[in-house]
């Protein structure tokens, strides 16, 4: 299933698939985080639901579960071969180093999007080294990803900047805060330019600080007008 990223895209994120049926109407893809699933191939195999999924498998130096090794690039280049799968999540530094090349032609030659991430879990970068991020992260993927951890507004003022210059420069972004100081950047940031917002189905299951739970991060999203 295709994903278009030229419009916002909701993904409900969770590491059960079963969860897939309460996210309909709210959501608009699922983010599969098979880090923190038992058996994610065999869950994707399985996968009879409606709505499309992002595979992402993060390591656990971007705060993810999945050990840093060759088997965790191969499940997503497994799953990149699922028809359900629009788009795989790649890691910026994995790909700087050499060692993700492989999952990103497997994802093109089987018409997959591939979304690729940075994830600042200690402050907000000043706002060019956060244009840049977003720059470097747009050559690689067909979505530049990029959360940072805001410790007030100017930190928020700051990605969403960096949001507009990267959209206005014609790049296809996914930005947010994280903390709670940066929690509003969630809705907001869309209206910014930004195309992927992440929400929980059940705000007990929060995969990153600051997510609303998906029926808020949607009421909100559609009330400011940032769909």
């Amino acid at each position: 299933m295709q994903i278009d990223f030229s419009s916002f895209v909701l993904a409900a994120a969770t590491a059960d698939l079963s969860d897939e049926p309460a996210a309909r109407g709210a959501a608009d893809a699922v983010e599969f985080r098979m880090d923190f699933a038992s058996d994610p191939l065999d869950a994707l195999a399985a996968y009879d639901g409606e709505l499309p999924l992002i595979a992402t498998n993060r390591p656990e130096w971007e705060g993810g579960e999945a050990p840093d090794d060759g088997a965790r690039l191969d499940a997503l280049e497994a799953a990149a071969e699922h028809d359900a799968v629009g788009a795989v999540d790649l890691e910026l530094a994995a790909l700087e180093r050499g060692d993700a090349d492989a999952v990103v032609d497997h994802a093109r030659d089987h018409g997959t999007a591939v979304v690729v991430s940075t994830h600042d879990f200690e402050g907000t970068p000043h706002r060019d080294a956060m244009r840049e991020t977003l720059a470097e992260a747009s050559r690689w993927g067909d979505v530049a990803k990029l959360a940072v951890t805001a410790e007030g507004a100017g930190d928020v003022l700051d990605l969403l900047g960096a949001t507009w210059d990267a959209t206005t420069a014609g790049e296809t972004v996914a930005t947010m805060a994280m903390g709670e100081a940066g929690r509003h950047s969630r809705a907001v940031a869309p209206l910014y330019g930004s195309r992927i917002g992440y929400a929980p189905v059940d705000p007990a299951d929060a995969t990153a600080p600051g997510q609303y739970d998906l029926a808020t991060l949607s009421g909100l999203v559609e009330r400011l007008g940032g769909e």
